[in-house]
């Protein structure tokens, strides 16, 4: 897998929140919303119950995920990054990747999932094979 342009990284480091775009059996999408971060170039999602999108995955690991910024191009249009890749599920380690992405998302002294003895999980990876959007990313090569 090829590392992930800077510029792709600075934007997920920042914290956007990711629209999640799996497919159901019957091939109609379903879309919710996830904190992301990266770990050895794969975008990372925690969940710590099982999910549609976990179920989805599953069945079909097709995944798009899209961000929105707040920097507008020459013609006032958003920024945005779109990612399509595959995903593979891992189990464990939810809430260590959740409690992680609450510092960037929530702030550094939040305490998160806020339970006192979390379940273990999963963690969605997902390897990037194909880039779009407006902004510095544009003409990003595809990254597999």
């Amino acid at each position: 897998m090829a590392p992930l342009p800077p510029p792709i990284r600075a934007l997920i480091e920042s914290g956007p929140l990711a629209h999640v775009v799996t497919l159901g059996r019957d091939g109609s999408p379903h879309v919710s919303m996830a904190w992301v971060g990266i770990e050895h170039d794969e975008i990372v999602i925690g969940t710590l119950f099982d999910q549609p999108k976990l179920r989805n995955l599953r069945t079909d690991p097709r995944i798009a995920l899209s961000f929105h910024t707040t920097e507008l191009n020459d013609y006032g249009l958003n920024h945005y990054l779109v990612l399509r890749g595959r995903a593979r599920i891992t189990e464990g380690r939810a809430a260590e990747l959740l409690q992680r992405l609450a510092w960037v998302y929530l702030g550094p002294d939040v305490h998160f999932p806020a339970m006192p003895d979390p379940p273990p999980g999963f963690v969605i990876r997902v390897s990037v094979e194909q880039v779009s959007g407006i902004g510095p990313w544009e003409g990003s090569p595809s990254v597999t």
